[in-house]
């Protein structure tokens, strides 16, 4: 899969990366309602200087997918080598400081950080991917307009404030200020801050904890399993998990490992379909092993996620 890949229409509409998504943006609406009840306690947004930050291969996990949990990252991949690039940046660092928060812009050289742009399999520069929640949910490739890229920038916005509404139709502002806040489970807010922190051994045991007194509770189902896929691959190198899966098609280990770096960088239906393979492919402990696998990767998205289903669909072929 290339980048050119996460391409979606400007509007998002029926883009699975994002609309399929929908319960889990819910846990993020659900949190902003808890801090309102809190204005005291309320965060104010970075300032503008802090809009725009340097990622590398170390910092992509925290700087990257932990913080798109809390704030949309435009991903600005580049290399100083790139002329077009020269033309792109300044625009999106422009465009990053007149956002004032409501988005991060994450500058990565792709010659400094080959893990970055080896994971994501880059294929040409600029490329610049939106990521929320940890899934690029689209991008473009190529050094367009000013004009162009606020165009981008507005409808992908206003894409993502239309989901993270409950029910995803009413526009910010607009919900009855007399109505009820949905109540937030404080396991569920300690886990989200634990993460925000880097913190996952406390992540998961507050999931863990949330699970115990509901074991259907769909939000920590997801929490664990991402916190989860973040401890497995935190030490990962991603080029060379891809190239030894692609070495031994058979190895359980490295097409598991290879299947976690795809989940974590926005690719769950290339992980999906790998796992799925090597079960048509192998049998006893090995299959039985990359099955438990691919469920456990199912748990880090939502259940009615149209993903899921189709290799749900295509695991029951593979068994039977």
């Amino acid at each position: 899969m290339s980048p050119a890949d996460f391409t979606r229409p400007a509007s998002l509409q029926g883009a699975v990366d994002l609309g399929a998504r929908k319960q889990a943006l819910e846990a993020q609406a659900r949190r902003e309602a808890a801090a309102a009840q809190a204005p005291a306690q309320g965060a104010t947004p970075p300032a503008a200087g802090g809009t725009v930050i340097d990622v590398t291969d170390a910092t992509f996990a925290t700087e990257v997918i932990e913080r798109s949990m809390r704030v949309p990252v435009i991903l600005d991949l580049w290399a100083t080598w790139c002329e077009p690039c020269k033309q792109l940046s300044p625009i999106l660092e422009k465009l990053a400081a007149e956002a004032a928060g409501r988005w991060v812009l994450a500058k990565v050289d792709v010659d400094a950080s080959p893990q970055i742009s080896g994971a994501l399999q880059v294929q040409s520069i600029p490329t610049v991917l939106a990521v929320f929640q940890g899934q690029a949910v689209t991008g473009f490739q190529g050094a367009l307009p000013e004009a162009q890229v606020r165009q981008w920038l507005d409808q992908l916005m206003t894409a993502l404030a239309q989901y993270l509404q409950p029910g995803g139709e009413q526009p910010p502002g607009e919900a009855d200020a007399e109505a009820p806040q949905p109540q937030v489970d404080p396991d569920l807010l300690a886990a989200e801050k634990a993460v925000d922190e880097g913190d996952l051994d406390a992540a998961a045991a507050a999931y863990e904890r949330l699970l115990a007194r509901s074991p259907a509770d769909q939000d920590a189902k997801i929490g664990l399993a991402g916190v989860g896929l973040i401890r497995r691959t935190q030490d990962l190198d991603p080029r060379g998990v891809i190239d030894r899966a692609a070495a031994d098609p058979k190895d359980v280990e490295a097409q598991a490992q290879a299947a976690d770096v795809e989940m974590l960088s926005g690719m769950p239906e290339a992980a999906f379909a790998r796992l799925i393979g090597l079960i048509r492919r192998s049998s006893g402990d090995d299959r039985d092993r990359t099955r438990r696998h691919l469920l456990g990767l199912f748990d880090a998205l939502p259940p009615g996620d149209p993903v899921v289903a189709k290799a749900r669909r295509d695991l029951a072929n593979a068994l039977f």
